[in-house]
């Protein structure tokens, strides 16, 4: 028996995917024959999401937010994900929102770099991510530090995320251009680089980078799925 968990999906449902898919391997391996997670799911219009963005409505999305995590708490989750970072920006709403516990996608990437010893990160992801303090700060939290691409990278990074990654476009010139970022950070010292957009994954491999990729949705799913099995405590 699993615990059930509420996913916050849709953003974009390309990852989605691969939450449920990690969330229900992991607890097939621990469990064995036919176990299966107990999910929940409110998969949201990206369309919406992506417009408040745009617009910097970020009340109205944390309101919707909120209202979705309501959703999934009555119909029995007993413990929320956000299935994406950028939005872990209105994170602060959703836990208002709820009593129950909301899994941080921060607190996952952290255990993950506490548990191989590192301590400097190169954060990758949506501008939001790299150029405000919400992710930095959640990581800091844990004694780690973020380093982030220069401005122009960081404007190509959105770029790749939003014009291709979340429509399910995957372009080899995207990869090289990713790549390349990814020698700079090491070169700033990141010991890890944190790809802190559940897309990212789709684009890169381990072979891309001189230093060790940190898969934000792989990450976060591990530890849903730990908290589900009993074998992690929710923050």
């Amino acid at each position: 028996m699993t615990i059930p968990l509420g996913i916050l999906g849709g953003m974009s449902w390309h990852s989605t995917v691969d939450y449920y898919t990690h969330l229900n391997e992991a607890v097939a391996r621990e469990l064995g024959g036919h176990h299966s997670a107990d999910l929940l799911l409110a998969s949201v219009d990206f369309g919406t999401i992506r417009a408040m963005q745009v617009a910097g409505d970020w009340d109205g999305a944390g309101r919707l937010l909120a209202d979705a995590a309501r959703r999934l708490e009555g119909a029995g989750a007993e413990a929320v994900l956000i299935a994406t970072n950028l939005m872990h920006k209105v994170a602060p709403a959703v836990e208002a929102a709820v009593d129950v516990p909301l899994l941080h996608i921060g607190d996952a990437v952290a255990r993950v770099a506490t548990r191989d010893g590192l301590g400097t990160l190169g954060v990758v992801g949506t501008r939001w991510v790299m150029e405000e303090s919400f992710y930095a700060d959640r990581l800091a939290r844990h004694g780690l530090r973020c380093v982030v691409p220069p401005a122009e990278a960081r404007h190509r990074i959105d770029e790749v995320i939003f014009s291709e990654l979340t429509l399910g476009v995957v372009r080899e010139e995207s990869r090289a251009a990713y790549a390349a970022v990814f020698a700079e950070l090491a070169e700033q010292g990141a010991e890890a680089i944190v790809l802190a957009c559940t897309e990212i994954q789709l684009l890169v491999g381990p072979e891309d980078s001189p230093v060790p990729l940190i898969d934000s949705m792989a990450a976060h799913a591990a530890y849903a799925a730990d908290v589900a099995l009993g074998a992690a405590v929710a923050r």
